[in-house]
Formats: structure tokens, sequence, C-alpha cells
């Protein structure tokens, strides 16, 4: 397991990097057609959510 420290700094801007990629990758599940690729992407969706949900 990897563990990293980040300060409330460092922790606030991080969760608003994956908010804004999350809000994109949310528009590109959307618009993917094919079944197979939109199931990964929203794996991908889950997982940043537990990260920014650790985060606070």
């Amino acid at each position: 397991m990897i563990k990293i420290e980040l300060d409330s700094q460092e922790a606030q801007v991080l969760k608003e990097i994956l908010e804004r990629y999350l809000s994109d990758l949310r528009m590109e599940i959307a618009a993917t057609e094919k079944k197979e690729w939109r199931d990964k992407l929203k794996e991908r969706e889950d997982f940043l959510k537990r990260l920014i949900s650790q985060l606070g």
C-alpha cells in the first residue's frame, strides 16, 4: 500500500482537480456508445468518487 501525506491545502487542490476530472468523465460516459467501454469508465468514476470522499 502506498500512503501519501498531504497538508490541508494540498488535499483541497487535489480534490478540486479530481472533481473537475470527474465532471469531464461523466460527460464522456454519457457520450460513449460502446457498453464495454462505458462500464470501464463507470468503474473509474466509482474509484474517483471514493478518492474524493477520502479527501473530505
